[in-house]
């Protein structure tokens, strides 16, 4: 379930896409927790992330990302591995459109299997003085393999507080369209809202996220943290 998901190898295709030059990376990821949408997927424990990715010139990018994952009781989930492709499109200098498709796959448990979920995606960007501004929807069909259609939307907005230092704050709501089969919290409710605002930096190579998060949520796993990561992309 990585919106964050995908976020530091997107963020990478990004940023190739906008320069109109083929490459294919590979980006490792050490983070604090792995949260989607604020709820953790590691039990709060730490995660060791990994992500293969090509982008092509023409905005097309292709990829794949994992990650451990444990999501408690009697499950013995233990790895996440996804899959994406996708089209970015720089529509004028300052609108960007990336859409996509991604599948999520569980490993670990003889019931993982059962979790695996399809979900497109699209992406507008603005680029102004002000920063960058960002509105995001995801949408699955069979979210989670329960055959239920599951909405997330984000707004986000990121800006450069000193020379390769910036700081995003988004918000985003995940919305289950049947609370019957899939429900967010202790008391069955059908959305929730996430808040994060995260700090970015880089030294030698290295690329740091910051993150302090909560949700309205009151339990464990997504309450209010600190998230740090580190990580580094190579050119392959």
């Amino acid at each position: 379930m990585n919106k964050t998901m995908i976020a530091i190898a997107a963020s990478c295709l990004l940023a190739v896409c906008t320069q109109s030059t083929a490459a294919v990376t590979s980006t490792v990821n050490l983070a604090s927790d792995y949260t989607f949408n604020g709820v953790s997927q590691t039990s709060n424990d730490p995660a060791l992330q990994v992500s293969l990715d090509y982008a092509a010139d023409s905005g097309f990018y292709a990829g794949t990302w994992a990650s451990n994952v444990d999501f408690g009781g009697g499950d013995d989930t233990s790895t996440e591995w996804d899959a994406y492709l996708g089209q970015y499109f720089q529509l004028n200098e300052e609108i960007g459109l990336d859409a996509g498709i991604a599948y999520y796959t569980y490993h670990g448990d003889s019931a993982s299997d059962t979790y695996n979920y399809p979900e497109a995606y699209t992406k507008f960007s603005y680029s102004s003085d002000l920063g960058a501004t960002e509105l995001n929807f995801w949408y699955s069909w069979d979210y989670f393999g329960l055959d239920v259609d599951h909405y997330i939307a984000m707004v986000a907005h990121t800006f450069e507080v000193a020379e390769g230092h910036s700081v995003r704050v988004s918000f985003d709501r995940s919305m289950s369209e049947d609370e019957n089969k899939w429900y967010w919290g202790e008391e069955g409710n059908d959305a929730y809202n996430h808040y994060r605002v995260e700090y970015m930096t880089s030294w030698k190579g290295f690329d740091f996220d910051l993150a302090l998060e909560d949700t309205n949520m009151d339990i464990r796993t997504a309450d209010t943290r600190v998230v740090l990561s580190v990580s580094r992309t190579f050119s392959l």
